[in-house]
Parts: C-alpha cells; structure tokens; sequence
C-alpha cells in the first residue's frame, strides 16, 4: 500500500512554500512530485538486478525547476503542443495568445499551468491530489479554468494521472503530463533504447512544428514503431522526433500506446491512455549547457517523451477531434505508466 511523505522543497522568489511529495509503494518504488507545476521530478523503479534508479530528467532542487525552460515532469495546459501563430477562433471570435516557439504558441504560453503553484491534498494516505483555478483571460484563453490531477502509485509498479477540467465558457483544453524518461537511470542517451508505438500513423508538420492536416501512414519510414526497433536507428533522418503519433484505438478507455526498454538495464515502461495521440520528442533541444541532477549536463538525445493528448493545434484543424471544452462539460484523460 501506497505511503506519502511531504516535505518543503523550498521557496519561491516571493517567498511561496513548495512542497514535495514522495508517493511509496510496498516494492520501494518511489515517486516524487511537487506542487510547483504539477511536476514529477523522480521516478526510483528497479533494473533486472533490483538496483533502484531514478529514470526522469529534471533537477535536483526547487531552483532548478523555477528557473526551467523544458517543462520537466510538468502538467501542460491550458493546451499542450502549438497553436498556429498563437491565433484561434471561437463562437466568432478570434483569441490572441503569446507566441513562446518561433512564431507559433507552446504548451499554453509564458507560464501555462508548469510555473503555477497548486493547491495539494492526500487523500486517504494513498493518493495525490493536485488543483488549479485558471482565471478567465489567463494566457489569452477564455473562461475560468478550475483543473484537477489525481497522482497514485499502485504495489503493480503503475503510475496513474487522472487530470479532468470543468470551465464556465467555451475554451480550449489539451493537458497533459510533459516527463521526459531515460531507462538506464544513468547518463547514457537513448540511442539504444528500445521503442514500439501502437500507432499506424502520425501528424505530418511544417517546418514550424504546425501540422499540415496530413496523417501519412509511418509503413516503411523512420516513423515506423509498429515493430519495437531502437530509437536511434531513425534519428539520423528525422534529426531527432517531435511527432504527435495516432493511436490505434479500439475503444475509449485505456489501451496500449507505446512500450520502451532498456537491454542494459532491463527496465521496460509501459503507457497507457485514454487519449487520441502520442507526442514522441527525443530531448532535440539539448546541447549539454544545462546542468540536471548531480550536476550532470544534458545532452541531445539523453532523454524521451511520451505525452498523451489531442492533436496539436486542434483549434485551427477542423477534420481534428474538438478540444473545446463546454460549460457542463467535463475534460478527462487518464494515463498510466507501468514499470517492470
């Protein structure tokens, strides 16, 4: 069962308490989240010889996340991904929002729910509760927000996200969890990372990272995980991936999206979603300027992610499923990760 300590993680620069919870199960795995962001910042699971190892980059203190531009560990909203050129129409009228990638929006703006402090409570010991109220106008985006994310840790090695959302007027809603996994635990790339994504076809973009409406199929090309291969071997063509994948979906619950493991260490991680799309980002942006946990600087390729969500820039994609969220209406997605 299930054990959660919390404990201050330090001070923001207004002089805000941060907490950090670490989640416990009965096999000494452990998981660590703060309530600066919603953010994970650890996750201690085994290699084959029971040696516990933490998989996710990020930082070793608060600091280091309050001054973070790659959202580790983060819960992205209002709207994960980009929206073209930071413009969106809705019920008439058109919403400005800032434009943080180059000429497009990114991961709901400037400061998006990853450099917002929520609200925490334990519930019965055995899970995390997390809570935001994003104010009508924030980041451009209309209608009070009030978000909520469920954190638990089961003794079968599963991590479950529950994030859901009610708004009093018509917005846009696409969150997600942002962690970025590096099976060894170590500071290896991850080259020889294994990968399979439950996916027969992705999102074609343009050279700003906007999807261009197409959905190739990925059969013979770098985009091809139907058939779990090494995450380098496609990285020379694709210059790294940053690809939102759709999903095979035989249902609406949760099914299989990707499955990723390590030779060397023995770790296997599997993701579960009820979402529509996997976004599969290798960590492009790396160069070894930033310094992550122990000092260690991080290199390109040194981590991956796996975001369940909606489709990038859903709002201005008509032929994409609708991420407007309605009065009365409830945002749900849940996702788990499992590790063996």
């Amino acid at each position: 069962m299930t054990e959660i300590k919390e404990e201050v993680f330090g001070q923001t620069k207004a002089g805000q308490i941060i907490s950090l919870f670490t989640l416990t199960n009965a096999n000494g795995v452990e998981v660590k989240i703060t309530n600066y962001g919603g953010r994970i910042t650890a996750i201690l699971v085994p290699d084959k010889n029971g040696q516990l190892g933490d998989v996710l980059l990020g930082y070793d203190d608060l600091d280091g996340y309050l001054a973070d531009q790659s959202n580790f560990g983060a819960i992205i909203g209002r709207v994960t991904n980009r929206i073209a050129k930071g413009k969106f129409t809705l019920d008439g009228r058109e919403y400005n929002l800032a434009t943080n990638n180059g000429p497009n929006h990114l991961h709901g703006g400037i400061t998006g729910f990853a450099k917002v402090i929520w609200q925490a409570e334990i519930s019965d010991q055995h899970t995390l509760q997390l809570t935001y109220q994003s104010p009508d106008g924030e980041e451009g985006y209309p209608g009070n927000l009030s978000a909520e994310v469920i954190y638990a840790l089961s003794d079968e090695n599963e991590l479950s996200i529950q994030i859901s959302a009610e708004t009093d007027q018509a917005t846009p809603v696409n969150l997600t969890s942002h962690s970025y996994f590096n099976l060894t635990g170590g500071t290896n790339t991850i080259s020889n990372q294994e990968l399979y994504l439950n996916a027969d076809a992705y999102i074609a973009v343009d050279e700003t990272v906007i999807p261009t409406g197409e959905m190739p199929m990925v059969k013979d090309t770098a985009m091809d995980f139907t058939q779990a291969r090494t995450i380098g071997s496609g990285i020379a063509q694709t210059k790294g991936y940053d690809n939102t994948f759709v999903l095979n979906r035989l249902s609406t619950g949760l099914s299989l999206a990707a499955r990723a493991s390590d030779p060397v260490s023995g770790r296997q991680l599997e993701v579960y979603t009820t979402q529509p799309g996997i976004h599969f980002y290798t960590a492009n942006h790396l160069d070894g300027s930033l310094m992550g946990k122990q000092g260690q600087p991080y290199q390109q390729y040194q981590g991956f992610t796996l975001e369940t969500n909606h489709f990038p820039d859903a709002p201005n994609q008509p032929h994409f499923p609708s991420i407007i969220l309605q009065p009365g209406e409830l945002f749900q997605q849940t996702t788990v990760y499992r590790f063996s």
